[in-house]
């Protein structure tokens, strides 16, 4: 069975939502099954970053993450994921332009927070994000 994945192109890269979108278009193995821009709630924010509640940087990203449109996609097909994250680059921006430069991350991100975009990490942590992510 296919896997599914949350994806989020977040405040500062929705400009490049289309480019993203071309990006995903490129991998054989993902394919868009649902998409939404919308503007998150501080409520689904806290909520969709519950695990992070308490950590130093919690109140600056449900801030970010409320501060505009955001473009929210599910990706399904094998290894969903992995593909996902490979396209997205690490975490930290400023790493992706070292290590991936053609990464999503490198190519429109600005820092660990500001980092243009969201993939799940488990199948698990995708099935509560999709649930979440699209109110």
């Amino acid at each position: 069975a296919d896997e599914q994945t949350c994806a989020i192109v977040k405040p500062d890269a929705i400009e490049h939502a289309a480019l993203v979108e071309a990006a995903i278009h490129r991998e054989d193995q993902l394919e868009i099954v649902q998409r939404e821009t919308l503007t998150w709630t501080p409520q689904t924010a806290e909520a969709f970053y519950a695990e992070h509640h308490g950590k130093p940087f919690y109140a600056t990203l449900v801030g970010f993450m409320t501060s505009g449109p955001i473009q929210v996609m599910t990706l399904a097909g094998p290894g969903a994921i992995g593909a996902w994250r490979g396209l997205a680059g690490p975490t930290n921006s400023e790493r992706a332009r070292q290590v991936a430069p053609t990464s999503l991350r490198a190519r429109f991100g600005t820092d660990g927070t500001h980092n243009a975009v969201h993939g799940s990490d488990s199948p698990a942590a995708a099935a509560r994000e999709i649930n979440i992510a699209y109110q």
